[in-house]
């Protein structure tokens, strides 16, 4: 099944409905199967608050450059701030990532914890943070009006925004003001977007358009937000990604693919791989396409063929569904010496390396020191080269429970909306089917579910929905 991104309003804790009570229960039930918990110990929390007032501080100071942060309204663990600003014809990036490794001492408390947890784990109700909140909340964060030391990237871009060269230091910085998504697409929706965010949106297009140009793809599957309103009644929408947000996220890759860059040329770091697609996968996805009535032109790469498919069409969201088969087998992969034969992202269409999210993924801290090295010609740390055969079993691991956590909590989330309706009939549309039944997404109700019956690829069934536990997180339907 693929995997559903979730999110939730802030919990009311005035509510009191049962079913509420019963959802906050099965959350929590999942994060004890998970063995996953928000609390620290208490070693931990000390050694944080103490680094917290004394961090190991860079000397240089580029506190003049006003930095902003773009992030989800809620959040308080800021990685990334940036400047944008034209050069000639060209581009020049600066983006500032959060300097973990100055508040977290390598085989110390905090670090040991961290490499037990790997990811800040989200739930719809809390997160399960990687570092203490005093590190990545607080002495850490990218916060508005606040100094603190960051690795900044500075990188230059040709008019096509093609990535030119790039640098990366230790420096103290400051962010002079934050935007959330929904915000900012508001301004741009409504024409009032400042030079700094269009000159995000010329970027972003341009490496978007670099991204089709080598071949990459960005899945564009629907979102799905749970929300929670203070009545204890939930609801339940899907939504594609804003475009603001597609334009952020191509900063990060070009930040990524800058790191890896380095580590490629220095023969020493850690990538984040994807093989390509498997033949077969392909052609059974080619398959399917002309099948449900959309063939994939030879000529198109099938990043922009998946860019072309229309979410509200059924049978563009079957195959978008289906187009998960293409994305597979990615993990990460050291080096020391040697470089791996793989060593492309599939998806990116390029050598790409995580370096962007230190404070929620444990992979970044080690490859920002690592980039930071080579930019600077001095020598990597033992502690780091050290760790790098270690850390793919820790994030496979780490990613192993996040996926769990999200999307068990999803299922749960998806038996609450539905328990009132049990007996009721819906309209769906079949996004995937094998030899146990169907899978289908409804249309009034963003649920994606299994259903006992027959149909075929795409084409609009009714379901019956005969079943909602919440404890087990789980619904049944049947093809009426």
């Amino acid at each position: 099944m693929p995997q559903r991104q979730i999110s939730l309003a802030p919990v009311d804790a005035t509510t009191t409905a049962p079913l509420r009570e019963t959802l906050l229960a099965r959350f929590a039930a999942i994060r004890a199967e998970l063995k996953v918990s928000e609390e620290f110990p208490p070693e931990v929390e000390a050694e944080a608050t103490q680094v917290a007032g004394a961090p190991a501080l860079p000397e240089r100071d580029e506190t003049a450059v006003p930095f902003v942060t773009l992030d989800p309204a809620t959040s308080m663990d800021l990685d990334q701030a940036m400047h944008l600003e034209r050069e000639g014809d060209g581009y020049r990036v600066r983006y500032a990532i959060a300097d973990v490794p100055a508040f977290v001492a390598a085989g110390g408390a905090v670090d040991v914890e961290a490499r037990r947890r790997g990811q800040t784990v989200y739930c719809p109700d809390l997160r399960i943070p990687l570092h203490p909140t005093a590190i990545s909340e607080g002495a850490a964060s990218l916060l508005p009006g606040e100094t603190r030391p960051a690795f900044v990237w500075d990188m230059r871009l040709d008019a096509e925004g093609e990535g030119t060269s790039a640098e990366v230091y230790r420096a103290m910085v400051k962010s002079v003001e934050r935007f959330d998504y929904v915000t900012l697409q508001e301004q741009f929706d409504a024409g009032t977007a400042d030079e700094r965010w269009l000159l995000l949106k010329e970027i972003g297009e341009k490496r978007i358009r670099q991204e089709q140009l080598r071949g990459g793809a960005s899945l564009p599957m629907p979102e799905q937000e749970v929300h929670l309103g203070e009545d204890g009644n939930f609801s339940l929408e899907f939504r594609p990604p804003r475009a603001v947000e597609e334009w952020n996220a191509q900063i990060s890759l070009l930040t990524g693919m800058a790191a890896a860059d380095m580590m490629l040329h220095a023969r020493v770091g850690i990538l984040r791989t994807m093989p390509e697609a498997d033949h077969n996968a392909v052609a059974r996805f080619r398959r399917q396409a002309k099948a449900l009535g959309t063939p994939w032109p030879a000529e198109m790469g099938y990043g922009e063929f998946l860019r072309s498919l229309d979410r509200t069409n059924p049978k563009h969201l079957a195959l978008i569904y289906d187009a998960t088969s293409l994305f597979r087998g990615a993990g990460y992969t050291p080096f020391d010496g040697d470089v791996p034969e793989q060593v492309e992202q599939a998806a990116v269409a390029d050598a790409y390396a995580h370096v962007t999210a230190p404070l929620r993924r444990l992979i970044d801290r080690f490859g920002l020191v690592i980039c930071e090295a080579i930019s600077a010609g001095t020598e990597i740390p033992g502690w780091v080269r050290e760790a790098l055969p270690t850390l793919p079993e820790i994030m496979k691991e780490s990613d192993r429970v996040a996926g769990a956590a999200e999307r068990m909590c999803a299922d749960a989330v998806e038996a609450a909306v539905l328990t009132p309706r049990i007996g009721e009939t819906f309209e769906a549309v079949v996004v995937d089917r094998d030899d146990k039944g169907l899978e289908v997404q409804l249309t009034e109700v963003p649920v994606v579910a299994r259903a006992k019956g027959h149909g075929d690829l795409g084409a609009t069934v009714s379901v019956r929905l005969e079943t909602a536990d919440v404890s087990a997180g789980k619904v049944t339907f049947v093809v009426a």
